[in-house]
């Protein structure tokens, strides 16, 4: 059984002799603004007229101790201190270590949890997706598989290159050289996307996935 443990940026808390006695990591809130009409009988819910959900900054709060005396106790809370406070971090769990969040640390050299009050939304694949197409000089279609988070993958061509592909109802295409682009308008969903692909070149997708 793995002991109870915590990354932040690159360190397993662990290392530094501290222990996780816990974390509360709960699920992000959506965002439930809306606005009342006169003569309406529902109101209109951001999340309804912006065609997604989206969410509130991520709390969470970890509880660091050790084993020892309280002097060597005090010796690495102010360690940690000044490690940590006011920085932006990915925090990993052992539990999960392909993901991880990103928000700013908090903490006070007394028996106090870390906190942080701003992270985002969503947490992140550890490692990036990338994928590469070799050169199709017939249209063929590619599935491009998502997470939970939308995404706008970074593409790379070796040659000229046409893509097309479709967003709910929408359909969309571009032709482009080759170089390094990104189309807002081809937003990855969760689960799998569908584009055509023809070109003399080879072509790559990189984009990091989330999930809440």
């Amino acid at each position: 059984m793995r002991k109870p443990d915590i990354k932040i940026n690159d360190i397993w808390m662990s290392s530094l002799g501290r222990l996780r006695e816990s974390i509360d990591f709960p699920t992000p809130q959506s965002q439930s603004e809306m606005i009342t009409v006169p003569g309406r009988n529902s109101p209109i819910r951001y999340t309804e007229a912006l065609g997604r959900v989206s969410y509130e900054p991520r709390s969470f709060e970890i509880i660091l101790t050790m084993l020892g005396s309280r002097e060597k106790y005090n010796a690495m809370v102010s360690a940690t201190v000044n490690f940590l406070a006011g920085k932006l971090c990915r925090v990993t769990t052992i539990e999960e270590p392909e993901l991880y969040a990103v928000g700013t640390i908090e903490c006070s050299p007394v028996y106090d949890p870390l906190s942080c009050s701003d992270g985002d939304s969503y947490r992140y694949h550890t490692d990036e997706t990338v994928i590469a197409i070799s050169p199709a000089t017939q249209p063929r279609p590619y599935i491009l598989t998502n997470d939970f988070m939308p995404v706008v993958p970074v593409i790379k061509t070796t040659a000229e290159t046409s893509f097309s592909w479709k967003v709910g109802k929408d359909s969309f295409s571009k032709t482009v050289s080759a170089g390094t682009w990104e189309f807002p308008e081809m937003e990855l969903q969760h689960g799998d996307n569908s584009i055509v692909i023809v070109g003399t070149g080879n072509t790559t997708f990189r984009y990091w996935e989330g999930r809440l």
